[in-house]
């Protein structure tokens, strides 16, 4: 049962979370599994606030396995991923005074262990967030959650806000964030599901080549029209992105644009225009975002420095538009989407084999409905599933899940897995070629991290090291002959 910070279940020790990691090739043995943190299954389609009528005194609260709190430096509440607001205004007035009690010491508070727990703390100026899990997630892991999760809010009201709780101390910012429940119980839904949220990458739809320069070649006459950043995403997936020459823009940036608008309703009803604030790109101005859906999944993202460019970027996007549908781009799209991306039963047996095209593989007729789509049982030698992370790309991409780990408890802890062996491998004091291979009674994990990418794979239990090794370099292989086709090449001037 999770106890208040007052009482003596959280008595702990303050200091840092770290894992040594020999060089060379390492084998892990584990025993435990991840149960995950008691998330609904059909946690993706819960909107807004999530048991808003829980306080700290309710057992099903405690019980919770991952908490998340946003308060500012006075102990007011401003977010809690559980329960009302108003009724935790105890807890976080403790939060806050543990935080402080370091702070007058001359210190400053990372985490405290309390039995199975972990209390990660984020101090950002005035504004404070704390994560409380027994998920077994590593210390490095929910840091970054808590990073994204302060991303979230700055995208919404830029660190501007700081000047508000100089002027005063007792500040109130929740009605600056009413409406926007459902954007962060989004993202903190992601940490559970996209790898993007600890790869700090992106992921590009698969699409032939010709298809995605078409796309790209219309967003970059809009950008030279004088937007900054023209997007074309479909749900989480990139198909094509262009901006000015030497404007970046952050995959971080595009993980919380995305999540923005994929939460909230309004995007979907009709064209808008907001104001948005990119936190790797400038955490004290605005943006202007002229975001519409050009179908169900599909929506278009154009972002200027200018609060007056609605008119123009309205004849940007019909523009836009026109030649999507007439190249056939949009059909394209969304027969990508039901096909689905790489799946494993496609890799190539045969080592000398090249795959020339990702879509004369897949000759698999669309699929409306996910339980229509076929269920891999598996690739060669015991392969269930690999994430491959092009670092000068700054780009991702993973293959279809496929049985044993077809379930979402499955996917889970594979994900919870997989961050456990990113946090290991990116240790401080970690260099490039670094291999990793690590077995438990669910799968064997092997980690290979080069100067130019790194892969993550995970197989059978019961894998042999030397040919899960040699399978992994045939997966590398067929991840560069396909490259023109899963990640946006050459389409783009960014440099991050």
């Amino acid at each position: 049962m999770l106890e208040s910070p007052s009482s003596s279940g959280y008595d702990g020790e303050i200091g840092s979370d770290s894992s040594d990691d020999d060089d060379g090739i390492k084998e892990v043995v584990r025993d435990k599994s991840d149960n995950g943190d008691g998330e609904e299954a059909n946690a993706e389609l819960i909107r807004g606030k999530r048991r808003s009528d829980e306080d700290d005194a309710s057992i099903s609260w405690r019980k919770r396995k991952k908490h998340f709190f946003i308060l500012s430096n006075s102990g007011k509440p401003i977010y809690s991923r559980y329960g009302d607001e108003h009724k935790l205004a105890g807890f976080s007035a403790t939060l806050q005074a543990i935080i402080s009690f370091v702070e007058n010491g001359g210190d400053r508070v990372k985490l405290v262990r309390a039995g199975k727990h972990l209390v990660v703390f984020l101090v950002k100026g005035p504004i404070y967030l704390v994560c409380i899990s027994c998920t077994e997630e590593p210390y490095e892991s929910l840091r970054g959650q808590l990073e994204l999760l302060y991303g979230q809010m700055i995208l919404i009201l830029t660190r501007s806000i700081d000047r508000c709780f100089e002027k005063n101390s007792k500040f109130d910012m929740t009605p600056l964030l009413g409406g926007t429940d459902s954007v962060f119980s989004s993202i903190i839904h992601s940490f559970s599901w996209n790898p993007a949220t600890f790869l700090h990458a992106y992921t590009c739809l698969p699409l032939a080549y010709p298809t995605r320069q078409a796309a790209g070649a219309i967003l970059q006459d809009v950008a030279d029209s004088g937007v900054l950043f023209a997007i074309l995403m479909c749900k989480d997936k990139v198909v094509s992105l262009v901006g000015l020459q030497k404007s970046a823009l952050h995959p971080d940036d595009m993980l919380l644009l995305a999540n923005f608008i994929m939460s909230s309703d309004s995007f979907r009803t009709s064209e808008s225009f907001s104001p948005i604030c990119l936190p790797r790109y400038n955490t004290m101005a605005f943006l202007y975002a002229y975001v519409q859906y050009l179908d169900a999944d599909t929506y278009l993202t154009l972002l200027t420095t200018s609060s007056q460019a609605f008119f123009h970027l309205k004849e940007c996007r019909i523009r836009i538009e026109t030649v999507l549908s007439k190249s056939n781009v949009l059909n394209e799209v969304q027969r990508s989407l039901s096909e689905g991306g790489l799946r494993i039963s496609d890799l190539p047996v045969d080592p000398s084999a090249r795959s020339g095209s990702l879509f004369h593989l897949n000759q698999r007729k669309p699929a409306t409905d996910s339980q229509d789509r076929p269920v891999d049982i598996g690739g060669p030698a015991g392969l269930w599933h690999f994430m491959y992370r092009s670092i000068y790309l700054d780009q991702y991409v993973s293959s279809e899940f496929a049985s044993p780990i077809s379930g979402p408890p499955q996917q889970k802890r594979l994900y919870r897995a997989y961050q456990r062996l990113y946090a290991s491998m990116h240790d401080k004091g970690v260099g490039p070629h670094k291999t990793q291979f690590r077995r438990d009674e669910n799968y064997v994990l092997l980690c290979w991290v080069t100067p130019d990418f790194e892969l993550y794979a995970a197989f059978d239990p019961l894998a042999d090291k030397a040919v899960a090794i040699r399978i992994c370099n045939r997966v590398c292989q067929w991840i560069k002959d396909v490259e023109n086709e899963i990640f946006l090449v050459g389409a783009s001037p960014f440099s991050w």
